[in-house]
């Protein structure tokens, strides 16, 4: 089996894997963090410590993360909270069309509460119109949405820049960062890097599914999405999950200790995979300094749906739009937004990568793909 689909879900590793064994089975650390008996306090000491091990890969402090069921929540969580926090900073929430349907939907609801949504313009290299961007910043802008990476093409935003415009044109707007796709793949630091909330999911690096993360920055006001006990400093109301806690800990601490040989194994396959298919007349969708984790690839001749199904008959496992997406069966939006021709669009797969794909699976995809021309032309 060949597994490119890692953008939609990663396979858990073993590292994680062991973890839930070991929380499962150790018989003392079930109890419930809020307890004031011995069980709860030793639970409440441990969920501690997963926090300052999140803390450490992501470079901020402990008290401004709070533990997820996804991205999606916290999405939802950051942008909603904020905006309904902060209504004295402004009304205009600023963002692209190519986000995440975790923010797009978000933002819809907004409009539909009034507030005011304005979508900077992509460019081709799938980067915002920083241009447009600067125009669009006013006294009443509340918030900037953003992704690190997309999900579909894999193009890089140029936060620098954007929070450079931001600091210059008005600096308490603040920053929302979806950093789903960077995650242990980019070296994230967040203190450093001028964003005030940010998201993360732990599917997306090996870890299992429902577990996320969420990053407020200090002094930033959110209003709680989730009610209850007050749990995780009145933010995030809900028992919290020490399993679930570890897992993605874990998932972090091991993803950062294989950043950089991951990243030097992967641009290695994706430049291989995008001189192959390029001498082959697809056409690559992703721009030249995407991530290399993600490879968006047209075939001509073939729908994306089509080639996804040849591909399975080989146990070669991709995708076409995003997972969110991909049962509407529609054309890629996030294509179409950066000027891809629809056609050329309704032929696109993503191809997206972790760090245990190797060479050896991408030569092998290749000869595959070979096999389906050769089919395909000859029925035809």
């Amino acid at each position: 089996m060949i597994y490119f689909d890692n953008s939609a879900t990663t396979r858990p590793c073993e590292a994680v894997i062991k973890a839930i064994d070991d929380q499962l089975g150790s018989g003392e650390l079930y109890g419930n963090p809020g307890s004031l008996h011995k069980l709860g306090t030793n639970a409440d000491k441990a969920y501690n410590k997963a926090l300052e091990r999140a803390a450490s890969c992501l470079g901020c402090n402990k008290n401004e993360l709070y533990f997820t069921s996804c991205g999606t929540e916290g999405s939802n969580t950051a942008i909603r909270g904020f905006v309904h926090r902060n209504k004295r900073i402004g009304n205009t929430i600023i963002s692209t069309k190519t986000e995440h349907k975790a923010t797009l939907e978000v933002l819809k609801l907004l409009e539909s509460e009034g507030f005011i949504v304005k979508y900077v313009p992509m460019l081709s290299n799938g980067k915002p119109d920083l241009g447009s961007l600067s125009d669009m910043i006013d006294d009443d802008t509340v918030l900037l949405c953003f992704t690190h990476v997309n999900n579909e093409t894999g193009a890089l935003l140029p936060l620098e820049d954007i929070v450079k415009i931001r600091n210059e044109k008005k600096r308490d707007a603040a920053i929302f960062l979806d950093c789903v796709q960077s995650l242990g793949k980019l070296d994230i630091k967040l203190r450093n890097m001028g964003v005030d909330m940010a998201t993360f999911s732990g599917h997306k690096i090996h870890s299992i599914k429902g577990v996320g993360m969420l990053y407020i920055r200090q002094g930033i006001k959110v209003d709680p999405l989730i009610l209850g006990g007050g749990q995780q400093n009145n933010m995030r109301s809900g028992t919290q999950s020490l399993i679930l806690a570890e897992a993605m800990v874990t998932a972090m601490e091991e993803a950062e200790s294989r950043r950089d040989e991951a990243y030097v194994n992967i641009s290695a396959v994706n430049a291989y995979l995008r001189e192959e298919l390029a001498s082959r007349d697809a056409k690559i969708l992703s721009p030249d300094d995407a991530l290399p984790f993600v490879l968006n690839v047209s075939f001509d001749g073939f729908e994306s749906e089509t080639m996804l199904h040849c591909l399975e008959i080989y146990d070669i496992f991709v995708s076409t739009v995003s997972a969110c997406s991909s049962k509407a069966k529609q054309v890629s939006y996030v294509l179409l937004e950066t000027g891809v021709d629809r056609k050329i669009a309704a032929n696109s797969i993503r191809l997206s990568f972790c760090r245990d794909n190797t060479m050896e699976e991408a030569k092998e995809f290749i000869g595959r793909v070979d096999e389906i021309y050769d089919l395909y032309l000859v029925k035809r």
